[in-house]
Parts: C-alpha cells; structure tokens; sequence
C-alpha cells in the first residue's frame, strides 16, 4: 500500500500570493494536483495544509482526501512530512510525496513510478528529467523513523543522502517533475 501525501501547507513568500488557489485551466493548482493523484493507483491521498488553509479547505473538501492542518509549517517542510506521516494508513508500505505545486505529473506517470517501487528491490523511488530529478518521490516506510526526526525546510533530501545505495532513479520523458510554481514568472509561463 502506498500512500500519497501531498505538501501544500507552505506560504508561497516568492509567489506573493496564495499559490494553490491560482486559476489553472478550468480549475485550480491545487485542485488539478489532487485530480492527478487521486486518479491515480495511490490507495489513499492525505493533503497537508497550513498557511491559510481556510481558504483551501471550502475547494477540495468534496475531493476523497484526508485533509491535515499543519499548525507547524512556519517550522517547514520537515514538519508538513511529519503532520502527513501521521495520517497514513497503518496497512501503508511507502509514501508518495507530492508537491502542490506540480499539477502537471499526471496519473500515467504516477502509476510507473508505483510500478517502478512494486518491481524493484529499492526503498526509495525519483523520478528524473533530463538528468534532474524531481517530484514525486516514493519513500518506503522502513525510513519512518527518519522521517518523522527530519528538522527544518529540506524535505526528504536528508534521507536520499543518507541511502544513495537504496535509490532507484527513473528517467521519464515529463518536464513536469522538475518543475514547480514559485514566481509569478513561472504562473504565466505555464498558463501559456
């Protein structure tokens, strides 16, 4: 079972506004990022969110997510990790972390990095673009513990670090896991 938990609960400071609610289509970031996810074979999709998350909730409450309130993320990304880990299921073997911010991972690609962890001996699945890697990022659950002591604003990096022998890299033909949406700049490029 994996479970996917997708970050949001950050405030976006370089976007100058509330990110996740920017008009993306005929939906929002944050609303086409759970589409993708939930259409995808995770078996259960957590939503992490924090700052303003009032005004998230009334978007995606009808969507078949757990929704988490991180009341820490001014603490960063470590502690949007740890709020989601929290609400995994216990029957869970891996997490997918997503960002909210990456609406273009589609379920198709979602579903071969989940092949990808099914059908290799490996811990930790990344899918990268050119070289680069990126998002989501599959991590198996023996590093739950790691993961709920990570500190500060990296992510899972730290543990990527630590277990390079444990990593499995898929090459994958889709900009969009090294993309995100941070500048204002970045919004209208990908509008277009």
């Amino acid at each position: 079972m994996v479970s996917a938990i997708i970050l949001a609960a950050g405030e976006a400071k370089r976007m100058g506004t509330l990110k996740q609610l920017l008009p993306l289509s005929q939906t929002t970031i944050i609303e086409k990022t759970i589409e993708n996810v939930v259409a995808s074979g995770v078996d259960e999709t957590i939503i992490v969110l924090g700052y303003e998350a009032e005004k998230i909730v009334p978007k995606i409450n009808s969507a078949p997510v757990k929704i988490m309130i991180n009341s820490r993320y001014q603490d960063g990304m470590s502690t949007s990790i740890i709020t989601g880990l929290i609400a995994v299921e216990a029957e869970a073997n891996a997490i997918m972390l997503f960002l909210a911010d990456q609406p273009f991972i589609n379920s198709q690609l979602i579903n071969r990095l989940l092949e990808e962890f099914k059908y290799h001996n490996k811990g930790i699945i990344i899918p990268s673009y050119r070289g680069k890697r990126g998002h989501p990022v599959i991590i198996s659950l023996k590093y739950k513990a790691e993961l709920l002591s990570l500190k500060g604003d990296i992510g899972a990096r730290e543990i990527i670090s630590r277990h390079p022998e444990d990593v499995h890299e898929v090459e994958v033909d889709a900009p969009g896991v090294t993309m995100d949406i941070d500048t204002q700049e970045e919004y209208k490029s990908i509008q277009k």
